[in-house]
């Protein structure tokens, strides 16, 4: 029986994302391991406190991720139509 556990920062994915992390991460499993596996696939999405997830030292808060995401998406490649 797999037991997927995912850390996040508090406030930095929707509900709806989250369902969507779920699904995923047990269609995954799925994949991996057989149909089977899906009725005991379980997936735990925790979230930790803003600022309580340190890297490098520093404390990492909701704002900081959400800037950061920000950041990719002004970097990320214009689409070409057509």
């Amino acid at each position: 029986m797999p037991l997927v556990n995912v850390r996040l920062i508090e406030r930095v994915f929707t509900p709806e994302q989250k369902r969507e992390m779920i699904h995923q991460l047990t269609e995954t499993m799925v994949e991996i391991e057989g149909e089977n596996l899906r009725p005991v696939t379980w997936v735990i999405v925790e979230e930790v406190k803003s600022g309580d997830w340190g890297i490098g030292g520093n404390g990492l808060t909701t704002t900081d991720v959400h800037a950061h995401q920000d950041q990719d998406q002004d970097q990320a490649p214009a689409t070409v139509p057509g």
